[in-house]
């Protein structure tokens, strides 16, 4: 019988953290849950470090969106949830999800805080949270989670280099809007901390701004970089 739930972990050079992030998911690999590491040719031993830890660990081109839409060709499940390394589940992420699918919706996201030092975090996530409410477009950190019969519908992730959980979250709401889930994931603040908090949350809306204005995602990914 076919998983439920597959998780897709996209990575590059996060050998020095995947080992523990995949361990925290051997209760949900216990529970039936499929995971899937997708290595976008890291150079410091991603694939290695992920062995042993999921249930299948493969390579794809180097991006997000293109390793994610490779992960999801190779999983298994009715349902895919796109998981970041740096990104932690709940506990009861698999129920979570369940009843929000029972409830009709065919696609969510998890709502999110922040880890790290910063006072500013707790006020980034609420407002990320808020606005990702607001509009039905949910960020990669945020663990989307959709049936696969909607995720093949809408053709997966866009073939972009920046943005493409925005486009996804787009596709899929002329499908149907989102569950919200106010259960929370955790997600690392270290790029806020490594690059700034302020300059790192202006730059986001920049890039944001430009994107919704219609610069193309591989303009703007130089300066993401």
């Amino acid at each position: 019988m076919n998983p439920r739930l597959s998780i897709v972990m996209p990575v590059l050079d996060e050998a020095s953290t995947l080992g523990a992030a995949l361990r925290e998911l051997a209760p949900l690999r216990s529970q039936g849950v499929e995971v899937i590491v997708v290595d976008g040719d890291s150079s410091d031993g991603s694939a290695q470090a992920a062995s042993g830890l999921a249930d299948h660990v493969i390579a794809a081109a180097r991006g997000r969106a293109s390793q994610m839409n490779a992960g999801a060709v190779r999983a298994s499940g009715d349902v895919l949830l796109f998981l970041h390394a740096d990104t932690r589940l709940p506990a009861n992420a698999s129920l979570a999800i369940d009843s929000a699918l029972r409830r009709g919706r065919c696609w969510g996201r998890f709502d999110v805080e922040i880890e790290g030092r910063s006072w500013a975090f707790k006020l980034i996530a609420a407002l990320m949270n808020l606005r990702s409410r607001w509009s039905g477009i949910a960020t990669g950190d945020q663990a989307i989670f959709v049936e696969r019969v909607a995720f093949a519908a809408v053709g997966g992730f866009p073939a972009q280099p920046l943005m493409e959980d925005i486009e996804l979250c787009k596709r899929l709401r002329r499908v149907g809007p989102p569950a919200c889930l106010k259960t929370r994931v955790t997600t690392s603040g270290r790029r806020w901390e490594r690059d700034g908090v302020w300059s790192t949350i202006l730059l986001m809306w920049r890039l944001r701004l430009l994107y919704r204005l219609g610069v193309a995602p591989e303009r703007l990914v130089r300066s993401y970089r």
